[in-house]
């Protein structure tokens, strides 16, 4: 190939197969893409050992997408379950999956996900790395930890996470400044604590170059992920998160002189206040880099209901820039999600996504609300299950309170305003206390 990466190819002029696909889903001319990507503003997270990937663009301008977090841990180890969670987020057409795995067949389950996957996949190498060598956090090497991004990278991840900009200078910040919940990531929290046991620097920080040449040999995206995001709103926009969020700019500059792609992760708990300048601020300090966040969840209070807190500040994060939601379930602070709950989170998500979308006036996006609009003014039914987001749950409903006449609901009946402003507009009578239509 005459070139390493998709930002090296656009960079030369040179435009991949895989903008082509992007472009066209896109409805973007393919050469504004390669703009964009040559810039780092958008990433095409697209390794070259995943070969089932049906790529997709991450980054200004572009639709808003959305990734489903899974994976096997010691308490819940079934990768037959875990892959029936996959299954429905394919099916649901999520744009990423990121495998959290952290104790068992990790491995097995990694390349399997990769190989039936067309979605792009994301991994968190330090997840795995205790249970790879079976040793103690304190005893893992710097180099093991490297060895560990290759070995993902080798199997086919699209992006890894990687907790890069919690290096000394960030750490003494954190100790310097109290927080309500410390440090929430658990990726972060496991860099800081093997700094902590080894009063060593950060060997993702520190072996920052080696970690590109990975990148480079693979085209894997690094996602820099945000060690010090707050966990709760007391701990938003403070200090720590900025600190970090600096850091991860830096290190955004020097992946992209080696032509390696870059997502910046974000919050996190925020209130709803904070958010626009949150996401303005990213933007400035990461160079424009495509910006990836949790959330944020915009309230503390309703465990059980954190798909609904998130997807109220996802949408409000997108509609000021952020293009990469990561999803969160009903489960979110309390166990390992089952099936009903990623799909809870999916449609959470991916309304979050579309309406932000649509205040970000990305072209076409509101063509399926306009068909929808068309179709509740037909009262066309069958066509409504078949716009919706989540059509077995609304043809459900439909079905669970069936009405006399069928250009009505039970809510309404004969008062319905479709109903009557269709007869009124074609010039015919109303009928509202007769039994007859």
């Amino acid at each position: 190939m005459m070139y390493t990466t998709q930002m090296d190819a656009a960079k030369k002029g040179i435009i991949t197969k895989e903008m082509e696909i992007v472009a066209k889903k896109e409805n973007m001319d393919v050469n504004i893409l390669r703009e964009l990507i040559s810039k780092g503003k958008v990433a095409i997270p697209a390794n070259k050992n995943h070969k089932s990937l049906n790529p997709e663009g991450v980054g200004e301008k572009l639709r808003t997408k959305i990734n489903v977090n899974l994976g096997i841990s010691k308490d819940c180890c079934d990768i037959d379950e875990e892959m029936k969670k996959v299954n429905l987020a394919l099916d649901m057409k999520a744009e990423a999956i990121m495998d959290l795995s952290s104790f068992g067949k990790t491995k097995e389950f990694r390349k399997k996900l990769i190989s039936s996957s067309n979605a792009m996949i994301g991994t968190v190498p330090i997840y795995d790395a205790v249970g790879f060598y079976d040793k103690e956090l304190k005893d893992i090497t710097a180099k093991e930890f490297l060895d560990v991004v290759r070995n993902h990278a080798n199997d086919g991840a699209d992006f890894v996470t990687v907790h890069a900009g919690i290096n000394k200078e960030t750490a003494s910040v954190f100790k310097r400044n109290k927080r309500l919940t410390n440090i929430v990531s658990r990726g972060g929290s496991l860099m800081y604590a093997w700094m902590e046991l080894n009063q060593r620097e950060n060997p993702f920080y520190e072996y920052f170059d080696e970690l590109l040449d990975i990148c480079e040999e693979y085209d894997l995206t690094l996602s820099l992920g945000d060690a010090l995001r707050p966990g709760s709103i007391n701990d938003s926009s403070d200090a720590c998160q900025i600190k970090e969020l600096m850091i991860l700019g830096e290190l955004t500059l020097r992946a992209w002189k080696r032509n390696v792609q870059v997502i910046i992760e974000g919050p996190g708990h925020m209130s709803l206040d904070e958010i626009e300048a949150n996401m303005l601020l990213e933007k400035k300090l990461c160079h424009g880099a495509p910006f990836y966040v949790l959330g944020p969840i915009v309230t503390d209070i309703a465990p059980g209901y954190d798909h609904i807190t998130s997807a109220i500040g996802g949408a409000l994060a997108a509609s000021y820039g952020a293009d990469f939601l990561c999803y969160v379930t009903p489960a979110e602070h309390l166990r390992l999600p089952n099936l009903d709950d990623v799909k809870e989170g999916i449609i959470a998500t991916k309304i979050a996504a579309h309406a932000a979308d649509i205040a970000k006036k990305i072209p076409k996006s509101r063509d399926i609300d306009n068909q929808m609009s068309k179709a509740r003014q037909e009262l066309n039914w069958e066509k409504m299950f078949e716009l919706a987001i989540d059509p077995q749950k609304a043809r459900r409903y439909r079905n669970e309170s069936t009405p006399k006449h069928d250009d009505s609901c039970t809510m309404c009946g004969k008062m319905c305003s479709m109903r009557n402003m269709n007869k009124i507009m074609s010039g015919k009578d109303l009928n509202l206390l007769r039994e007859d239509n």
